[in-house]
């Protein structure tokens, strides 16, 4: 790629943060004195590197999506190219006005109205007043806010802060918009309105989008290209359906899964998932499309008290990571009231509808209503092929990863 066809370039981007702790060395006087008194020797703070030594190129013009697990380094790579951060070492250029939505209500004054967060937003971006009033109509109505304009945006909930959010990124023209996965706090149909938004930023405007998402449905859809990281380093980049491949083939893991493990992982550590299991009946290995199959998920607690008010959700993807179908004890009427502190909780699937493949299973819990853990492709499920309709004779398998139980009738028209 010529120096003229680009609009982001990053060479050996580094960035490194002091990580504070109880034997760290004191920042102030008092702290100093403290740890004299206590006996406790200073030490040099902790360092971790969220990007170490990553490099890549965005065509002007393109969009470019950016994946990998939580903690790989994403949001902080954005923040980076946003101008937000510098980074620790290494060297970013960009060309153009930048617009980035990367948290809910980054770059909104909470005590001003969403008109004026629209005019604020557009100042911060360096545009004329002029342009932000020819763009104003198409703002609000992009984020359907008309009616809470003159309210301060300290009073709009999540989804109305990104719907704003963006459509004030997206209709001021930037030359470069970054969006991560904030996105996801709005509704289907709002996350549908936005994908097509930054479609046609690229094709009808020829602006540069970079998107950061684990929706790689999404992501494969409006990119040509993209990168993978993993712990701070770049370990895939090029095309997008590649790079999708790339960081699916990392997760799979099949059988019995030890979770202890897994940083990557949301939620306030009431319990932890600690292993997670898939057999089919009868068999310790890949279950039959049509037969029945046991997802086992462990799970561990610090504390020995009973749990109350336990769900447990699961859900299972397929092969470009969107959801096929969603696993919920609330779903079918059966939460725990109360649970041991440590134990093993099974859901029992008893006709698999799936076509012989991989698929990928996200958990997640929460007690007493709080989400204690989320861990996303914590294992595999492996399906085989199998008489699914006991006809004899197996299913196509290109009509669809899903088998549904079904039955035709026939009536005739009297003559």
């Amino acid at each position: 790629m010529s120096s003229s066809q680009f609009a982001l370039r990053a060479r050996g981007i580094g960035k490194q943060y002091n990580i504070s702790d109880h034997t760290s060395t004191a920042t102030t006087m008092a702290e100093a004195v403290v740890d004299r008194l206590r006996g406790r020797a200073p030490r040099d703070p902790k360092t971790l590197w969220a990007l170490d030594d990553v490099s890549f190129d965005v065509e002007a013009g393109a969009a470019y999506g950016i994946i990998g697990r939580n903690g790989a380094g994403k949001s902080t790579l954005l923040k980076i190219l946003s101008r937000i951060t510098r980074p620790t070492r290494g060297e970013v250029e960009v060309r153009g006005r930048v617009g980035s939505l990367l948290e809910v209500g980054t770059g909104f004054h909470p005590e001003l109205t969403g008109r004026e967060n629209i005019f604020l937003n557009g100042a911060i971006l360096g545009m004329r007043r002029s342009e932000i009033v020819r763009q104003f109509d198409a703002i609000v109505a992009f984020a359907e806010t008309e009616a809470f304009l003159d309210v301060p945006v300290k009073r709009y909930s999540s989804g109305m802060y990104v719907r704003l959010a963006f459509a004030v990124a997206a209709h001021l023209e930037p030359d470069i918009l970054i969006v991560d996965e904030v996105l996801a706090v709005g509704d289907a149909a709002f996350q549908k309105k936005c994908l097509g938004k930054m479609g046609d930023v690229t094709r009808q405007d020829g602006r540069t989008v970079l998107l950061v998402s684990h929706n790689l449905v999404a992501v494969t859809g409006l990119c040509s290209r993209g990168m993978l990281l993993d712990r701070g380093r770049l370990a895939a980049e090029g095309p997008i359906g590649d790079v999708a491949q790339h960081y699916l083939a990392s997760l799979e893991q099949a059988g019995h899964v030890d979770l202890r493990n897994r940083a990557d992982r949301s939620g306030n550590g009431r319990i932890r998932f600690s292993t997670c299991a898939v057999r089919g009946d009868g068999t310790d290995g890949p279950v039959l499309a049509g037969g029945g199959a046991t997802i086992s998920l462990g799970y561990e607690s610090a504390s020995t008290e009973e749990l109350r008010d336990l769900h447990v959700s699961i859900a299972v993807h397929g092969a470009l990571d969107d959801q096929l179908f969603h696993l919920s004890t609330a779903t079918v009427g059966g939460d725990y009231t109360s649970a041991p502190a440590a134990g093993t909780v099974q859901c029992r699937l008893p006709r698999v509808p799936l076509q012989p493949g991989r698929y990928r299973i996200t958990v997640f819990a929460t007690v007493q209503h709080d989400i204690a853990d989320w861990v996303q492709h914590a294992g595999v499920m492996e399906v085989e092929a199998g008489d699914f309709f006991g006809n004899g004779r197996l299913p196509p398998a290109d009509q669809g990863p899903m088998l549904v139980d079904h039955a035709w009738t026939l009536h005739g028209v009297a003559p």
